[in-house]
């Protein structure tokens, strides 16, 4: 029996509260494999982490901010939102730097026969 095996990236994705401060809160994880052709986000927002970092966050802001990276990882389109016609390109996008609430932080990969039971475990060790 042959186990087929599937390389991907992923980026954990960050709330920085205070961006001046550079503290963060790890918030989701966005993972794409291009030869089982997922590209998925996990996210798990744990609010009095974040009042930890700053007690004024706007904790609806950041669930929006994670909902519209759902929306780019599922190739939706309009209302502002980027066209980014394929996963790796949409993947590229999520992935860059950027100095807001929500950050992308260094990008990882492995290896595993399904992508989406690996996004699953990526999250529970690095945001639940």
């Amino acid at each position: 029996m042959t186990t087929l095996s599937h390389p991907y990236q992923y980026v954990v994705i960050r709330c920085v509260p205070r961006v001046d401060r550079g503290e963060f809160v790890n918030v989701a994880v966005v993972l794409h494999s291009q030869s089982a052709d997922v590209l998925a986000i996990e996210a798990h927002v744990d609010e009095a982490r974040l009042r930890c970092l700053h007690t004024n966050v706007d904790v609806d802001g950041v669930r929006a901010g994670l909902s519209t990276l759902a929306d780019i990882c599922a190739g939706r389109q309009g209302a502002g939102l980027p066209v980014l016609p394929t996963a790796g390109k949409r993947f590229g996008w999520i992935s860059a730097p950027r100095s807001t609430v929500l950050q992308p932080g260094p990008l990882h990969g492995g290896v595993c026969s399904d992508p989406l039971v690996a996004l699953t475990e990526l999250t529970d060790a690095m945001v639940r």
